[in-house]
């Protein structure tokens, strides 16, 4: 028997999309209706829903809310992700941000780097690649934390496996995978030295008070997230990066996105390709 996709009323996609947006500060406009009736009309098949109304209950009064927002926002997002995604910008982190970060940090040997928004955690691992090439030999005397934050536990556990199709790694240097990966029955599982430097932790970057706790990071990396919020979730997001970025740190975002428009003091560093931003009191850096 085929299916038969649900239809979604205005009324319930409003209430659909401020649930989602009060949860997740991510904005479906309203010319995106169609996105979530069509990616959700099979999960109302699944629950034996007849209509949204029904699914609405089971997301806002229903026993398994919880886990039905993150079962809904696993079909709504697209985490299309993959090792070393946008090159020339992680040349740049790895060329200008990284030496002069090492450098500034030799005495007390302590770097933290935040991936924000991170999915199966290709971003994050990707930076801790380039860590370990960076220091070298130098790496056991230094204390590096790489912190891989998602609203998605599905996701994150995929990450906390380091274990990948070969979609994920299709532009990476030969040499590099056969370093950093041992290749298995189709899959490409990471090296455990790698993998053991990065941790990952359920976030929502709507929920400043529980970003916080994770204290001040040397580099900030939130990649094509921005472009699913409004301004004012922009606006927030902007101000919790400028508090949690060390004085000297560097932020990170999308080639699609811009704090041109967010009340934060960043300076956008002056590099083609770089997406960077540093806090607005230091001068940006230049391309060498």
């Amino acid at each position: 028997m085929g299916t038969t996709a649900r239809t979604m009323s205005e009324g319930q996609f409003e209430k659909l999309r401020r649930i989602i947006y009060d949860r997740s500060g991510i904005h479906f406009p309203d010319t995106k209706k169609y996105v979530l009736e069509s990616r959700l009309s099979r999960r109302l098949e699944e629950l034996d829903f007849e209509t949204f109304d029904q699914y609405l209950m089971f997301l806002t009064v229903g026993p398994y809310r919880e886990d039905e927002f993150q079962e809904m926002f696993n079909r709504i997002t697209i985490n299309e992700t993959s090792f070393f995604r946008n090159e020339p910008q992680l040349e740049y982190f790895e060329r200008q941000v990284l030496p002069e970060l090492l450098d500034a940090r030799r005495h007390v040997r302590k770097l933290r780097i935040w991936s924000a928004a991170c999915s199966t955690g290709e971003e994050p691992y990707t930076l801790a690649i380039q860590v370990h090439r960076s220091l070298g030999v130098r790496l056991a005397d230094w204390k590096v934390e790489i912190l891989g934050t998602d609203i998605s536990e599905k996701v994150l556990m995929a990450a906390q496996a380091g274990r990948y199709a070969s979609y994920a790694v299709r532009t990476m240097n030969s040499l590099v995978l056969q370093r950093y990966f041992n290749q298995s029955n189709g899959f490409y599982e990471l090296d455990p030295t790698i993998r053991d430097m990065v941790r990952f932790e359920i976030l929502n970057l709507k929920d400043t008070v529980a970003a916080r706790r994770f204290g001040t990071f040397d580099v900030i990396f939130c990649r094509n997230v921005l472009i699913y919020f409004d301004q004012p979730m922009r606006n927030q997001c902007a101000k919790m990066f400028h508090q949690q970025l060390a004085p000297d740190g560097t932020l990170f975002i999308g080639h699609s996105e811009t704090l041109r428009n967010c009340e934060t003091p960043f300076s956008q560093v002056a590099a083609p390709q770089a997406f960077a931003y540093v806090k607005a009191a230091k001068e940006a850096r230049n391309v060498a």
